[in-house]
């Protein structure tokens, strides 16, 4: 983790898990989600920002590792960062921790393509660049 990285802690909640009481793997990506976008408003952009100026960061690809079930009322720290760069996308990694012990519940990865209006896939805006914080790869 070389570059910028987010943490935001909470509880689980009981919505968030199943039958058994633990949180649901369909949680997990959402989030995913809330790290990624935190990252990105501690770096002084909005995602409304990146869609207002007319490109979209889509998510091409996904997956998770659980290690250890997250329950209802355990809080949880969701850590996010840039793994890599290049210019057309960005590979976001993610570990999900219990708040209290440090104990590894998740890992993941999510890889995302810039795209214009017409999901035509572009380079990422110089602009965006300067707000991730991050180098390219090439």
């Amino acid at each position: 983790m070389d570059g910028p990285f987010v943490e935001t802690t909470f509880h689980v909640r009981y919505a968030e898990t199943d039958a058994m009481g633990q949180v649901h793997h369909s949680i997990y990506p959402v989030w995913f989600e809330e790290a990624r976008s935190e990252l990105m408003r501690q770096l002084g952009s909005h995602y409304a920002e990146v869609e207002a100026d007319g490109f979209f960061i889509a998510v091409t690809e996904m997956w998770t590792r659980f290690h250890a079930p997250a329950r209802y009322g355990h809080a949880v720290t969701v850590r996010g960062w840039v793994e890599a760069a290049r210019s057309r996308g960005f590979t976001f990694r993610y570990e999900v921790r219990h708040a209290r012990t440090d104990q590894r519940l998740a890992t993941g990865q999510t890889k995302h393509i810039c795209i214009d209006r017409h999901g035509r896939p572009c380079v990422i805006p110089p602009w965006l660049w300067e707000k991730m914080g991050v180098e390219r790869e090439t």
